[in-house]
């Protein structure tokens, strides 16, 4: 397993399946559910100047990618970063600095100024992709407070971290960021988009030319009846037109899986379903002169097959195919148990009245990679609205795991939907105006692990208050196995009662639950033999911040980390959250005593299930 900056480099691993690894969200959410999304932070730190805390965990763990806006005519904020319970920040670096301090700079941080937009002014916003992980915790830290939505002020806190946790490594496997980290191999990548991201000493070439594919036909690019990795796909058409997009189609099949792995669109594996202006990603792109390229590592163990579909009323003619494979990395995937490159369904333009578009539904286990959402107006000439939140609830957590406050900040753009397009080697849009867009993002090292089953959405509007039409994809490295089984499953029937809310597309839907407040639990719990780790997930009352708790297996402390949760939502005040316990600590055995002991008063428990992960 690699962490930070390697993880990002060596993209032969990006296949590869993750353990103990978890993906979050920590940033301006509307905690009512709605669009006042301006406000960041979650609490004042005493200990650190009266500093404003926006992130804070306790445990290994990386950042990967962090997302704020600002008016330029607004007081300036200094982000600090603090690691492993330091007191003296190892990095700082103001709002306008994104994009010219080392590691911040070009093409892994950005910056972005928007134009001019209803008397507001323009709008400054920064983006980094710098990984930055840490053994024990961290801190992020703004000197100003993050707040407010005043037009004469320039105020505005919107932002976000998207960070990883790991359970099952060593402080010691993990090198704390610092800024003498050599950086330079992944900027040196990230500046060569559209070139092949892994190197090769051998490597094969299969290549057709000049060849017309006739309407409602099919062709094969690549067929292997051994194992390999195709680690590049290009395609040039003789001529262009926005509806190859969607009426080109891609199929892979690999080991001869009974469903297809991948049945995909030109426009979603080349990631622009639109296709006004050409688009270039790191793993990915196309351009209006109807070149396409595809990066992605495809392993695959025993066999594969690769076609184009022509789903046109027309023939097409295509200057040539290149897919590139090689068997060079089959001793490396044969030691490491890896993901299949799969698609989701695609999800046809459509419009869901008052709740989330459901642009996939996964089942199995895996990690998301990639994926591409489409919006559009009612009618050609209507506002395509970018603030809706994209949503993602991981292994059926009521709580979503990743969020956005709005589809602008998923791409990390922010109000730069009105000048398409804009892009960067990980995430970016085209689009007409407000009348569509189509946006992409690839997770590299924040990729979004699931055992069970991940559901993808994202809002129509603020508040899915805005008619809308969706379409999309979502791309991940998977397999048809479930990891996790649900072993104990403990209510707290006539302890004290609330009602309230979970966050998410289901915010309106009222929750009664009893629970308990600062009180610890012990359980019993029996195992399968094939046991891994454990994972416990709760139901609890977030109203307050900072809730912590000790957990102990067979009275043995969990060393690496506490429960620890720094956020809190006052409305919607349902939380579901997990606790990975540590393979050490279970594997083995056959039955385990668990204690769970709050660490303050603000802990509670309104439920609790424990599974047991294979």
């Amino acid at each position: 397993m690699l962490y930070g900056i390697n993880e990002m480099v060596d993209l032969k691993n990006l296949p590869v399946l993750k353990r103990g690894v978890k993906t979050h969200y920590e940033g301006s959410i509307d905690k009512a559910g709605g669009n006042a999304d301006w406000d960041w932070w979650l609490y004042q730190d005493k200990e650190l100047n009266n500093e404003w805390v926006i992130f804070d965990y306790i445990g290994p763990g990386c950042v990967y990618n962090f997302v704020q806006h600002r008016y330029p005519t607004s007081e300036e904020p200094t982000f600090r970063f603090y690691f492993d319970g330091e007191t003296e920040p190892r990095f700082e670096i103001k709002h306008s600095q994104f994009g010219e301090i080392y590691p911040f700079v070009e093409p892994i941080a950005s910056r972005y100024i928007g134009p001019v937009e209803n008397s507001r002014g323009p709008i400054r916003v920064v983006r980094s992709y710098v990984p930055m992980p840490f053994a024990k915790s961290c801190k992020i830290t703004s000197d100003i407070k993050l707040e407010g939505y005043n037009r004469a002020l320039g105020q505005g806190g919107w932002g976000h971290v998207i960070f990883q946790s790991y359970s099952e490594v060593a402080d010691e496997e993990i090198k704390t960021f610092s800024i003498n980290h050599d950086y330079n191999m992944m900027i040196t990548l990230w500046k060569n988009v559209g070139m092949s991201v892994i190197k090769f000493s051998k490597a094969e070439n299969n290549v057709i030319t000049k060849f017309k594919l006739k309407s409602g036909g099919k062709i094969p690019i690549y067929i292997s009846d051994k194992g390999g990795l195709v680690s590049g796909i290009k395609i040039k058409t003789k001529s262009y037109s926005s509806s190859h997009l969607s009426e080109l189609k891609i199929k892979a099949v690999w080991d001869n899986h009974r469903k297809p792995d991948v049945i995909g669109s030109f426009g979603c594996l080349f990631s622009n379903e639109l296709g006004y202006n050409g688009v270039r990603y790191l793993l990915s792109g196309m351009s209006t002169e109807g070149e396409y390229y595809n990066y992605f590592p495809m392993p695959f163990s025993k066999n594969a097959l690769i076609e184009i579909i022509n789903d046109s009323a027309n023939d097409i003619e295509f200057d040539y195919v290149s897919v590139t494979s090689t068997i060079e990395y089959n001793d490396f995937y044969s030691s490491r148990p890896f993901g299949y490159f799969r698609s989701s369904s695609y999800y046809k333009r459509s419009h869901t009245e008052g709740s989330d578009s459901i642009i996939a539904e996964i089942t199995g286990s895996g990690h998301i990679v990639g994926s591409i959402i489409t919006g559009f107006g009612e009618t050609p000439e209507s506002y395509a609205n970018c603030e809706g939140d994209v949503r993602i609830h991981i292994d059926g957590i009521r709580t979503p795991q990743i969020e956005s406050d709005g589809s602008e900040s998923y791409a990390c753009y922010g109000w730069g939907f009105p000048t398409p397009p804009e892009y960067n080697p990980a995430s970016g849009y085209d689009g007409y105006d407000h009348r569509n867009w189509s946006m992409t993002r690839h997770c590299l090292g924040d990729y979004y692990p699931f055992l069970s089953s991940v559901s993808f959405g994202i809002e129509s509007g603020g508040n899915n208050d805005c008619y809308m039409e969706h379409s999309g994809m979502v791309f991940y490295y998977g397999t048809d196995e479930i990891k996790s089984k649900l072993v104990k499953e403990i209510k707290f029937d006539g302890c004290i009662e609330l009602e309230s809310y979970f966050e998410g597309d289901n915010d309106h839907i009222i929750v009664k639950s009893s629970g308990l407040y600062g009180e610890t639990i012990t359980l019993n719990i029996e195992l399968p033999i094939e046991t891994d780790y454990v994972i416990i997930r709760r139901h609890s009352d977030q109203a307050k911040g900072r809730q912590m708790a000790a957990v102990y297996v067979d009275d043995e402390k969990v060393i690496e980390y506490p429960w620890y949760i720094s956020d809190h939502n006052e409305i919607k005040r349902w939380l579901e959250d997990d606790f990975t316990i540590p393979s050490k600590y279970v594997k083995g055995k056959k039955n385990v005593k668990i204690m769970i002991i709050p660490s303050n008063k603000l802990w509670n428990t309104f439920g609790l299930k424990i599974y047991a992960v294979s």
